[in-house]
């Protein structure tokens, strides 16, 4: 066995030797080939590169594949950087047309509130809505006007539209309204155009029912409803909403203002009436009768003559 393994390294051995020496010289004999600057020998270059490059096409194959996933991995990152950058651009336009769109209903209620035609006579104060009470039980607002304001108790508010209540509690810088919905809200009302009386008597729901109908059968649902001033609750004819009739089959209202939002209430200045202190002072007593005492001074005088004569 050892001498067999010996045989076949000397054979193994020249033939590697007399290979690498046919290397050797073919490489020397392109080299040679490749430096002749001749026509004929540039004509066999080119004759060798048509024929054994395209042949080695497939060898570049994985090459080329390699490279394309390299570029395509590169692309895909640009594109996931983009798409954060697109994805963090779009939650701030997000952010950006919320505020845009509170904006725009805020702008909306003040357009609104300028646009309410009121009796000049009247002037107003307009306020914000800080807070609500919260309470099933109770429906008032909080407004950011108050006695620094010349605010006033019992002074009625509306929204862009229509009458939302009126002034009950008047602090420094804010004040309370209680809403025409509240239970304790009783309001004077006429309904047009029948021209009946009524009291819009608040039950803590959206549509306040009428009470003390004069002629109930002279009222149509879609009348209009406007205060009446009766008592000198509220100045008259400002809109209230309009005659609905209701699931149990009652007369109610249904409220001109939004009162989902209430962002904004105008405040209207109302001059107090003249008081009257002295009722007696209303009749008017008769005139003195001057003539008559004189007259009956003289008469008197006459008589007290006679008798002495």
């Amino acid at each position: 066995m050892a001498r067999d393994k010996n045989t076949s390294d000397n054979y193994v051995r020249p033939i590697r030797r007399l290979l690498v020496g046919l290397l050797v010289l073919v490489f020397l004999a392109l080299f040679v080939l490749w430096r002749i600057d001749s026509p004929r020998v540039e004509r066999i270059r080119a004759n060798l590169v048509d024929t054994f490059v395209p042949s080695f096409s497939w060898a570049l194959v994985p090459v080329t594949k390699f490279v394309g996933m390299v570029e395509g991995f590169q692309s895909y990152q640009r594109i996931y950087e983009q798409n954060q950058e697109l994805r963090r651009e779009l939650r701030q336009m997000t952010a950006w047309k919320e505020a845009a769109l509170q904006l725009e209903q805020k702008n909306a209620k003040l357009l609104d509130l300028n646009q309410v035609r009121i009796d000049p006579k009247y002037t107003y104060v307009t306020g914000v809505v800080m807070a609500d009470s919260g309470s099933p039980f109770r429906q008032s607002v909080v407004l950011n006007v108050g006695a620094r304001d010349g605010i006033m108790d019992g002074w009625a508010t509306m929204d862009g539209v229509g009458l939302v209540g009126r002034i009950s509690g008047v602090g420094e810088n804010t004040a309370r309204v209680i809403l025409l919905t509240d239970s304790n809200s009783r309001l004077p009302v006429a309904i047009q155009p029948s021209g009946q009386r009524a009291i819009l008597a608040g039950d803590n729901s959206p549509r306040p029912p009428l009470e003390f109908i004069e002629s109930p059968e002279l009222v149509r649902p879609g009348d209009r409803v406007v205060s009446s001033g009766d008592g000198g609750v509220f100045p008259p004819g400002l809109l209230i909403g309009q005659v609905a009739l209701g699931p149990d089959r009652r007369l109610r209202v249904a409220l001109s203002a939004d009162y989902e939002r209430l962002d904004y209430l105008r405040v209207l200045r109302t001059h107090e009436g003249e008081k009257i202190v002295d009722p007696g002072a209303l009749i008017v007593g008769p005139e003195p009768l001057t003539p008559f005492a004189e007259n009956t001074e003289e008469t008197d005088t006459q008589d007290e003559e006679a008798t002495d004569g």
